[in-house]
């Protein structure tokens, strides 16, 4: 006989809440938003191997606080990315640095998918390029969007800040990465 859990699916996972959840349907979340919380740490810390480290220990303190998260408070994508952000400046505290992406260290990003044609890899090597010239606060709120597929209330929560601060931080941020990758 097989027994199996019964998960409450709301209309999309990653919106669902942690909470009260068996420890299948936590699994589930953890597949629909791991690719883009690693993509989002990898940008912070700057290499594949700290970013591995820290998305593992985000996600081991998102199930052991699971019983914390408050659905009224945001999405459960933004309470990972937010557990993903602490998780990360931690990493970094520990290093005493910041988060800077030398030039050497951006080909250690995630990549995109094999096979692309030679413009799209130049393409993205250029944006590549253009991030590691950025401050590390217009690179995160560029990651938080993007890599991490936040609103900008969301990410207005995450970063302490009001949500048209944070459209205004994330524009701010695109225009000067647009200007770099002009450069």
């Amino acid at each position: 006989m097989t027994v199996t859990t019964a998960v409450t699916p709301a209309a999309d996972p990653s919106l669902r809440g942690p909470k009260d959840e068996t420890p299948a349907s936590f699994a589930e979340l953890y597949r629909e938003t791991v690719h883009d919380v690693y993509a989002y740490v990898a940008t912070l810390v700057g290499d594949r191997a700290a970013a591995e480290d820290v998305v593992a220990q985000a996600y081991e303190r998102a199930y052991r606080k699971r019983g914390s998260y408050d659905e009224r408070r945001g999405t459960a994508r933004a309470w990972l990315f937010g557990i993903a952000r602490n998780a990360a400046l931690d990493e970094l505290r520990r290093r005493r640095r910041v988060a800077a992406l030398p030039d050497e260290q951006t080909a250690d990003l995630p990549a995109g998918p094999a096979g692309d044609d030679p413009e799209t890899i130049a393409r993205r090597a250029t944006v590549r390029a253009a991030l590691a010239r950025l401050e590390p606060r217009d690179r995160e709120v560029i990651a938080l969007k993007y890599n991490g597929d936040l609103t900008n209330a969301e990410i207005a929560k995450l970063l302490g800040v009001s949500e048209s601060n944070a459209g205004t931080r994330l524009h701010r941020a695109m225009t000067k990465l647009r200007e770099a990758c002009d450069a």
